[in-house]
């Protein structure tokens, strides 16, 4: 599963995770977020929660569909 789940606990400090495909993630299971450059950090982080495969096919589609992109621009919700 993705998907561990679990309890929320108070924290502060500095974090060295670093987001990609492959990553079980243990507090979220959906994500709001806009349409980031192809080669970014951010599409990594996408991709580890909705697939590499599946990321790329809503690319083409907002490409085909003349969606803007970036900070301004459209947005998806993964789920």
């Amino acid at each position: 599963s993705r998907f561990e789940g679990g309890p929320i606990r108070e924290s502060s400090g500095w974090t060295d995770i670093f987001i990609y495909p492959g990553y079980t993630f243990k507090l979220v299971n959906a994500l709001l977020t806009n349409f980031h450059l192809p080669k970014s950090t951010l599409v990594m982080l996408v991709s580890a929660l909705a697939g590499r495969e599946a990321v790329m096919r809503a690319y083409q589609e907002a490409i085909d569909r003349e969606y803007r992109f970036f900070s301004f621009g459209d947005a998806m919700f993964i789920y």
